[in-house]
């Protein structure tokens, strides 16, 4: 086997679920081989290099072999080797994450309800006021 689709090699090495969503990902720009963005249907060599973007941080890995089926996990791992480059910035990534965690995840319940907005504006002493603005003609 010469070459072989990047869809089908991303799908098989299994970097995503299905062949679509590899697809949707090189339609994006998100792949790229060689330093060159791609369509679906570039192909693939061994030996060439795959950078991909996935949750923020990029891959590069270096294509080891051709499959175009979908085989087991271990299997798959043999079609690729990731660069000691992209595996020190996924390890920072990460360290990255775990010191500083997204705001947004602290976030334990969205917006307050009616009667929770009413409790709300209980708790800060509003009242029956009809107004946030500070009467002087008292």
């Amino acid at each position: 086997m010469q070459g072989l689709r990047i869809d089908k090699w991303l799908w098989a090495a299994r970097f995503y679920k299905t062949r679509t969503t590899a697809c949707d990902e090189i339609d994006k720009g998100r792949v790229a081989i060689n330093g060159q963005d791609v369509k679906p249907a570039r192909e693939v060599k061994v030996g060439d290099t795959v950078a991909l973007r996935r949750e923020g941080v990029t891959r590069t890995v270096v294509v080891k072999g051709l499959s175009a089926m979908r085989g087991p996990a271990p299997v798959a791992q043999q079609l690729y080797e990731e660069t000691a480059e992209s595996l020190a910035e996924r390890a920072r990534a990460a360290d990255q994450r775990r010191y500083a965690p997204e705001p947004a995840h602290s976030i334990e319940h969205g917006r307050p309800t009616k009667r929770g907005r009413r409790d709300l504006d209980q708790a800060q002493g509003w009242g029956d006021r009809w107004s946030a603005s500070v009467d002087d003609a008292k």
